[in-house]
């Protein structure tokens, strides 16, 4: 409506220019048609009219502007009853529309639902199926490849319990060749001893025979000679009978000329150990003999710790070589009597002993050291065999390692070659169904030739049909 009323004052005004337009040509061209005498009257007359005519105009646009705001409020007050009433029938089915939509969209809903619950339904139960079927399929692949491998894996270990079969028997060849030729070489010194032994007794029995009244050991032994000869084979027995031969040494000379009753060679860091013999008799019979003074025995004792320094002193300077030997010796007294004098009643001769590293030993404790030394030696060769089969193992886990990397190299040739027997199969069917089309094609070939053949006369090619 308000439109309308605005498209009418337009066309007034549009309407009044016009009009203003007209009348104003309209003077121009009776001002250029009437002479100059009567020019200006009329001009006076027409401009008259022309404010007339324009206050009349002017008067005429007012009224009707005046009739077009009333008419256009009337309009406007209708248009706005108009427009509440057209919102309240809009609400209205606005309300109805949303519910007519909400009770579709939950039909809707419901239906998608279910269709979406029944299509995952069935598509779970393809999968599952399409699943199983793969993992049937991999199981029984898996399977074969495990049966090979394990046949591949059971050879190979038992190549390989073979190799270490035979590595060990030759190890425990060696082994024994070894303890056979310790053993040997210990019946050899054992022999030794004892034919040392039959010349000693051979000796006692010339002594006896040349004596007349039995002679004691105190007797036996009151020359040096005789009490080193005696030190020394006893030394030598007792190493014999513990240590193997390679260990030992009798006699052995030093880098400086110095002459050792017997050498123990010992693994590092122990090395070469020194052992000599001494045997100071003379002064320990003179501390226990009653027929001399008091003072006469205390002067003895002197004498037996001096004698047992200077054996000392000597072992020390001449048998503990740096670089050579270890850096300890040992000074045996053949004697368990003495010995215990020794560490029972001169604490200060075994401490000086022991300053000067050298370790004084009786027949008892020499034994100890022995089985010291070849506990260690049995260790050393332990540790040898040890590294022969720590080596034996090493080359053993290589070879594993090998042959796991070629199993696994066999696991994809196995593989690549089921694919490339799939692709075989492949080009075969391929193949096949070429060679069927070749045959079904011949086969009407030859089915077309023999409808195209002409059939021959009853009688035969050279005879007529009866007329």
């Amino acid at each position: 409506m308000q439109q309308n009323l605005m498209f009418a004052i337009a066309a007034l005004a549009l309407f009044a220019g016009a009009a203003a337009i007209w009348l104003a040509l309209r003077l121009a061209r009776l001002e250029r048609s009437l002479p100059a005498v009567v020019e200006a009257g009329l001009r006076e007359q027409l401009a008259e009219q022309q404010r007339a005519l324009l206050a009349d105009l002017h008067l005429g646009l007012g009224r009707q502007g005046d009739r077009l705001g009333a008419q256009a409020e009337q309009g406007s007050e209708r248009l706005r009853e108009s427009m509440q009433a057209l919102h309240l029938a809009l609400q209205g089915q606005l309300g109805r529309h949303r519910e007519d939509v909400a009770l579709r969209f939950s039909e809707l809903s419901s239906s998608v639902t279910a269709s979406h619950e029944r299509l995952r339904g069935e598509m779970l139960e393809q999968t599952l199926k399409t699943l199983s079927e793969h993992a049937r399929a991999d199981r029984e692949l898996l399977q074969a490849g495990l049966n090979n491998a394990t046949t591949q894996l059971s050879t190979s270990i038992e190549a390989l319990t073979r190799t270490i079969n035979e590595r060990l028997e030759g190890i425990s060849g060696h082994v024994n060749q070894r303890l056979d030729e310790g053993f040997r070489k210990t019946n050899e010194t054992f022999a030794n001893v004892m034919a040392r032994l039959a010349t000693i007794d051979e000796a006692q029995k010339k002594i006896d025979g040349l004596t007349t009244n039995v002679v004691g050991l105190q007797e036996l032994l009151g020359d040096k000679k005789a009490r080193g000869a005696f030190g020394e084979v006893q030394l030598e027995a007792l190493v014999k009978n513990a240590l193997p031969p390679d260990a030992w040494a009798f006699q052995a000379t030093l880098p400086n000329n110095a002459r050792v009753d017997c050498l123990l060679k010992l693994p590092e860091p122990t090395g070469q150990v020194a052992v000599d013999s001494k045997f100071p008799l003379e002064n320990y019979h003179r501390m226990f003999d009653g027929a001399l003074a008091d003072a006469d025995r205390r002067a003895a004792q002197a004498a037996f710790r001096a004698d047992i320094r200077r054996h000392v002193d000597a072992i020390a300077t001449k048998y503990i070589l740096p670089g050579v030997t270890s850096d300890g010796a040992v000074m045996f007294v053949p004697a368990e009597a003495v010995f215990a004098e020794i560490h029972a009643y001169h604490p200060e001769v075994v401490e000086y002993a022991q300053s000067r590293r050298v370790w004084i030993v009786s027949p008892t404790t020499l034994m100890a050291v022995l089985n010291t030394a070849r506990a260690v030696l049995k260790d050393v060769e332990t540790r040898k065999q040890v590294h022969v089969i720590k080596d034996a193992l090493g080359k053993l886990a290589k070879d594993f390692g090998r042959f796991d990397e070629r199993m696994a190299a066999l696991a994809r040739h196995i593989e690549q070659a089921g694919r490339d027997v799939q692709e075989v199969q492949t080009s075969s069917r391929k193949i096949s169904a070429h060679f069927r089309r070749i045959e079904a094609a011949r086969l009407e070939e030859d089915a077309a030739d023999d409808e195209a053949a002409p059939a021959l006369p009853a009688g035969g090619p050279g005879l007529q049909p009866p007329m």
